[in-house]
């Protein structure tokens, strides 16, 4: 039995919700970066591998306990195969056949099949009008920020669309999945080391047969930092946020980060690169943050 979670969630979780959807935004553009120098497997396989480094030497620093029962590694590969080896490779596929705009709008259907899945398997998290609605509303705020004409490209290329779909399904199910963690006293960064360590098992013998690593141009300078990068900040320290935000609000609320992403990025954008914000930013952040009151409940429960 999972242990009970608080459905409506405290500023401290969502300044959490807030950081993680900056770092898990910024992976967009380091993949952007990366994917036209190296096939698919052998990026998700350098990101999990180096994360995984990173981990286990802030947990040998910390000494923090590592999880030994077969029980506990038999769930971390699971894990690992549904968070990670799954939707890690729908999207860095996809996004070598379609824009990384479109991928976004379909990554942020997450919240739309959690809802469903933890509704169906959670106790805790039972499918309500307003969790559906709310994950509705905000998938269009998300399609409307990110641009109508992004839309365009709908059914240009089916299969890689529906890989991005493929690989929210997983995480949905990975976020119920990982609820267990909680209740076996992992604590949130010994799962996440667990998770990106058994990835990367299971992903050597792939890309060793698969993609010949060894035999691809050795990578430049600017791909090496995008690959550091993406591994140190949007999966080793990400994964420590969402095992933590999962433990403490559950499946459904981790995954209104998938809204969020394309506000940081947008965000990032302006303040970082000095883009402008359209008027669509602000009615697509508008419409995401209806959404995001309708979920969390509070509000409306006032009005």
């Amino acid at each position: 039995m999972s242990p009970a979670i608080e459905n409506t969630m405290s500023p401290k979780v969502w300044a959490m919700l807030l950081t993680l959807s900056v770092l898990w935004g910024s992976s967009f553009f380091f993949v952007g970066l990366v994917v036209s120098a190296l096939p698919p497997l052998t990026i998700v396989l350098a990101r999990v591998g180096f994360a995984a480094v990173t981990l286990w030497i802030i947990i040998a620093v910390l000494r923090i306990p590592c999880p030994k029962s077969s029980k506990a590694w038999l769930a971390l590969f699971s894990m690992g195969m549904l968070n990670n080896v799954i939707p890690f490779s729908l999207i860095v596929w996809g996004q070598t056949q379609i824009p990384s705009g479109l991928a976004s709008i379909f990554n942020a259907t997450t919240p739309l099949f959690t809802v469903v899945i933890a509704g169906l398997l959670l106790s805790d998290e039972r499918l309500t009008s307003a969790k559906l609605i709310g994950a509705l509303v905000g998938l269009i705020g998300t399609a409307y920020m990110i641009g109508p004409s992004t839309l365009s490209g709908l059914g240009g290329d089916a299969l890689a669309q529906l890989a991005i779909i493929g690989s929210s399904i997983s995480y949905g199910f990975a976020s119920v999945f990982g609820r267990r963690f909680k209740y076996m006293g992992l604590p949130p960064i010994t799962t996440a080391a667990g998770q990106v360590t058994a990835s990367t098992v299971i992903l050597v013998p792939f890309v060793l047969l698969i993609d010949h690593p060894f035999q691809l141009p050795m990578p430049g300078l600017e791909i090496w930092a995008s690959l550091l990068a993406l591994a140190v900040f949007s999966t080793a320290l990400a994964y420590i946020l969402y095992f933590k935000i999962l433990s403490v609000a559950g499946a459904t609320n981790l995954t209104l980060v998938t809204f969020l992403i394309p506000i940081s990025a947008i965000l990032l954008g302006y303040v970082v690169l000095g883009e402008r914000l359209q008027l669509s930013h602000y009615i697509g952040m508008a419409i995401i943050g209806l959404s995001l009151s309708i979920i969390d409940g509070r509000l409306w429960k006032r009005i």
